[in-house]
């Protein structure tokens, strides 16, 4: 398979006729693939430079494409040590992603929407949006309609944290699944979704077509994230200094 350009494959996972079994079964294997690939750590990383720049103790947060909701449970261990008051929201359009989260982290404060993120109530704000591991799952036209959605949303900045399209995380991952003996639609939708990955062109031609300012940075291991909000609207959006692969 070249991965040169995006390479837009159904994932089985974005079935709506999957059972709450089968889905849960995935989400459960998700969470082991994303705490063994520290994909928390380009969320944290960014609300903690939020709240540095902002100075706000106070912070309601809406994570699109929650999943499991590891990633806002995480965000909620965070808030807790560094003394910042949360407010969490979650959306994702299946409901067994509620029902699973539920059940994996009771007693997690969240309020839980069902929708397609389109959907959403117009007047809904939030002082910041994350949207981890979910973009690739859009075709580009929806991503250029979903940045300026956050745009829209997102009060103090909003961050996208997603794959890096190449060969090397490719080919690790479908080793490593099928070494780990993870669930079927996993070692399936686990390779799909790198091919639907990006890169760092890909990101600066969504952001100009979508008009949207907003920085793409390489972050560790194979993900690029993308921030933007109001500090960038009236201002430069440059790439971070460094190794920036293509």
């Amino acid at each position: 398979m070249t991965l040169r350009h995006r390479v837009l494959v159904p994932e089985i996972m974005d079935d709506a006729a999957q059972d709450f079994r089968a889905f849960s079964a995935a989400l459960h294997d998700l969470e082991r693939i994303n705490r063994l690939t520290f994909a928390y750590r380009p969320v944290i990383r960014w609300l903690e430079a939020l709240v540095r720049r902002s100075g706000a103790r106070r912070l309601r947060v809406l994570d699109v494409g929650a999943g499991g909701g590891d990633a806002l449970a995480r965000i909620a261990r965070w808030g807790a040590r560094r003394g910042v008051r949360l407010e969490l929201a979650a959306l994702d359009r299946s409901p067994h992603a509620a029902a699973h989260a539920r059940a994996r982290h009771p007693g997690l404060p969240v309020r839980w929407i069902t929708a397609d993120l389109f959907a959403l109530d117009p007047t809904e704000r939030f002082d910041a949006v994350v949207c981890s591991l979910f973009a690739h799952h859009l075709e580009d036209e929806a991503i250029r309609r979903f940045l300026r959605w956050l745009d829209a949303r997102a009060e103090l900045g909003w961050l996208i944290s997603d794959l890096h399209r190449h060969a090397i995380p490719w080919g690790a991952v479908w080793a490593g699944v099928r070494i780990l003996r993870m669930d079927p639609m996993v070692v399936h939708d686990s390779t799909v979704s790198i091919a639907r990955g990006f890169r760092r062109d890909d990101w600066r031609q969504l952001l100009r077509e979508s008009g949207v300012r907003a920085e793409v940075r390489w972050s560790l291991p194979f993900r690029w994230s993308v921030s933007g909000g109001p500090r960038l609207r009236d201002g430069a959006a440059d790439d971070a200094a460094g190794a920036r692969p293509a």
